[in-house]
């Protein structure tokens, strides 16, 4: 992909994760600055389109990144530090690192990231929190989707029983299709050994997520409790 090209569809990742509205050229144009016509960028949009990375909801003329595009992101994604005060936060929930604090750790993690959290402190014993944040996503209001996420809440003891088996230890990122909760999802992995006890927290948003501050925040949990 060229750099123009590349230029675009970033930019389209990145608003179509603040906003979560389908993004159209002139929004990429004035918005971002980007010294392009509007004209070149609906010819890069169009292109971007026959090559599989964007696509066009029927409800909208923008455009939103497809499954292939999130993955082209990752692969090219500069991993950042979790923000000071968010990291502290966190780190003054751990210092014991019982089951309350993971609990509350976990709370803190859906507040901080805006999505669902679970967290299973060992096989069979697990917590999530934040399912009410998948349900404020714009995406998520569809009566299909909603659904959707119901059928998750109930089958999330079964799916994170196959992730202990599945995982490896370390951060994983689970995007749309490869994701056990959805093709419509995403979700950033830790698995970890914390003295005798094998634990797993998940991070699970739309698969629009924000990958550069979920991906911080899960390296920051498997540095504390790595």
């Amino acid at each position: 992909m060229d750099k123009r090209k590349e230029l675009i569809l970033n930019t389209i990742i990145k608003e179509h994760i603040k906003s979560g509205a389908p993004v159209g050229s002139s929004i990429l144009v004035e918005k971002y600055k980007l010294d392009i016509s509007p004209a070149t960028v609906r010819n890069e949009m169009m292109a971007l389109e026959d090559d599989g990375y964007i696509m066009q909801p029927h409800t909208s003329a923008g455009r939103i990144p497809t499954e292939k595009a999130y993955s082209m992101f990752l692969e090219n994604l500069k991993i950042k530090k979790l923000a000071a005060q968010e990291s502290e936060d966190i780190s003054n929930i751990l210092k014991s690192r019982d089951e309350s604090d993971l609990k509350d750790a976990a709370k803190a993690v859906a507040n901080i990231s805006g999505t669902a959290v679970f967290w299973a402190f060992h096989r069979h014993n697990l917590f999530y929190t934040g399912i009410s944040n998948l349900l404020k996503q714009p995406e998520f209001r569809e009566f299909n989707l909603i659904y959707d996420i119901s059928a998750i809440i109930d089958h999330i003891d079964e799916v994170v029983d196959k992730l202990f088996d599945q995982c490896e230890f370390g951060r994983h990122v689970l995007v749309g299709s490869v994701n056990p909760f959805g093709n419509f999802c995403s979700t950033v992995l830790v698995k970890y050994k914390l003295g005798d006890n094998i634990g797993l927290v998940g991070i699970l948003g739309p698969i629009r997520m924000d990958y550069e501050k979920n991906i911080a925040i899960a390296d920051f949990i498997k540095e504390k409790l790595g």
